[in-house]
């Protein structure tokens, strides 16, 4: 039988490089956003530094450290914020990896619950958490839950607080991790960490957190600027953080309530950047996971190998 002969493919016409040309635009609209940031932050400095008849003058930045309350306001802010993170991804993660592995009907459900804080008001919230307060000394002052409601209004660290700012971040939590749960195939994962030997708590830590780094960063930067910015629910139950001392010194020291708002702002931008770099990180392409026992963790590829084409026959040759 004669071989049959095919044309050779006609090659591709060349595809001429398209002429970059200068969007002026882009830089405008980046100006111009940057101008509505940094103007309100240059006349806020210059109002902390400059007095009439007096000239410059930095005694609003020096006399922050000595300043009555600030270095306690601050870290009470502070270890608030970072028990708020603590509970709330505690929270959330486990819930949002069983809404994955459920029914998918569940996620609606779990959605519209982290939603509610958004719909319901802060000044709400505080008047539902003073009237239960109030419960303590009411009906609660002869039996062991008396304790306890002391004890959550410790001014010293103040659980009620933590329980309060964690039900405020369950939406940017939620949010932030359900983000990065739908580019995770989590069932995947959880089932082969469970055929390689490894516990509910060692797939969480060891297989699904990993995959989470930049979503954990983010959820975490956003509960911290909203524990050090909140105001409303501290301010109505009567404790002291940072937002409330700034808003206390302001009627007695405007250029330094002024000047600590600055630093306030710089200390969430360097937090900030230390969450960022936490959450960037070079992305393995393989999942390490965890088995039962000292043993090696065993390796689960995220790429899957695609088999090369068969030959296509040549009709006429055998």
């Amino acid at each position: 039988m004669a071989a049959l002969t095919t044309a050779a493919p006609e090659a591709p016409a060349p595809v001429k490089a398209r002429r970059t040309r200068p969007r002026y635009w882009r830089g405008a609209v980046l100006a111009i956003a940057g101008l509505y940031f940094v103007t309100p932050l240059l006349s806020s400095f210059v109002f902390t530094v400059h007095v009439p008849n007096q000239g410059l003058t930095f005694e609003a930045y020096s006399g922050i450290l000595s300043a009555d309350g600030f270095t306690e306001s601050l870290f009470l802010s502070l270890c608030l914020a970072a028990a708020t993170i603590a509970l709330a991804l505690l929270l959330v993660v486990p819930a949002l990896v069983a809404v994955r592995l459920g029914p998918p009907r569940l996620r609606a459900v779990v959605e519209v619950v982290c939603m509610l804080p958004l719909v319901v008001p802060p000044i709400a919230l505080v008047t539902g958490i003073a009237t239960v307060l109030r419960w303590g000394p009411d009906h609660f002052s002869r039996t062991p839950l008396y304790q306890t409601f002391l004890a959550v209004q410790n001014e010293s660290f103040p659980v009620v607080l933590v329980l309060a700012y964690t039900v405020l971040a369950l939406p940017f939590v939620h949010r932030s991790l359900d983000a990065g749960l739908r580019a995770v195939d989590v069932p995947t994962l959880v089932e082969a960490a469970r055929n390689c030997g490894a516990s509910r708590l060692q797939v969480i830590v060891g297989v699904i957190l990993p995959n989470l780094r930049s979503s954990l960063a983010g959820a975490s930067f956003l509960t911290l600027a909203l524990v050090l910015g909140e105001y409303t629910v501290a301010s109505l139950l009567g404790f002291r953080p940072f937002a409330v001392w700034i808003v206390t010194v302001s009627g007695a020291e405007a250029r330094m309530s002024v000047a600590v708002s600055l630093l306030s702002l710089l200390i969430t931008w360097a937090l900030l950047l230390v969450l960022s770099r936490a959450g960037t990180g070079s992305s393995a392409s393989a999942t390490a996971i965890p088995a039962a026992g000292a043993g090696p963790a065993t390796v689960v590829p995220t790429t899957t190998a695609v088999p090369a084409a068969a030959p296509t026959p040549v009709p006429g040759k055998e």
